[in-house]
C-alpha cells in the first residue's frame, strides 16, 4: 500500500470559514475523508501547520516514510524560498494543489515559487484539486 503525505500550510485549518467562492465549503477533515474514500489503495497521513519550519520538518522526513506528497503550501507558495528548497530535496513524486484559481486572484498570488520543484500543480478546482492530485500521484507512483 502506497503511503501519501498530504501537507497543508497556513490558514488551511480555517477552510469552511474562509471565502467559499475561492476555497469551497469543505474543511480539511471533509477533504481528507473524500481522499480516503476515493483512493482506498493509499494510506494517507495528513498534516497542517501555520508554521513554516514544521512544514519543512515534514518534507525533510518524507523520502523515508512516503511514496508521494500532495502539498497545499497556502500563502507560502508565493513567499517561502525555504519550503521551495526543502521540496527540491524531496525525491518522491510531489504535486502542489490550490483550491482557488490562482490566475484569477491578486497579482501577488499568481506566482508560485514552490510549484517549479514539484512534478506539477493543480489550481482552481476547490476540493477536486486534491482528488486530481491523488489520481496523478497514483499514476506517477506506478510508472
Amino acid at each position: 500500500m502506497s503511503k501519501i503525505l498530504v501537507l497543508n500550510g497556513p490558514n488551511l485549518n480555517m477552510l469552511g470559514e474562509r471565502n467559499p467562492d475561492h476555497y469551497g465549503s469543505l474543511n480539511l477533515e471533509k477533504i481528507q475523508k473524500q481522499l480516503e474514500e476515493e483512493f482506498p489503495e493509499f494510506e494517507f497521513s495528513f498534516y497542517q501547520s501555520n508554521h513554516e519550519g514544521e512544514l519543512i520538518d515534514q518534507l525533510q522526513k518524507s523520502d523515508e516514510k512516503y511514496n508521494g506528497i500532495i502539498i497545499n503550501p497556502g500563502g507560502f507558495a508565493h513567499t517561502s524560498v525555504a519550503i521551495r528548497d526543502a521540496l527540491e530535496l524531496v525525491k518522491i513524486p510531489k504535486i502542489e494543489v490550490h483550491l482557488s484559481n490562482l490566475s484569477n486572484r491578486e497579482s501577488f498570488r499568481q506566482t508560485s515559487i514552490t510549484a517549479s520543484v514539484c512534478n506539477g500543480y493543480i489550481s482552481g478546482f476547490k476540493k477536486l484539486s486534491y482528488l486530481a492530485a491523488g489520481y496523478l500521484l497514483n499514476k506517477l507512483i506506478k510508472s
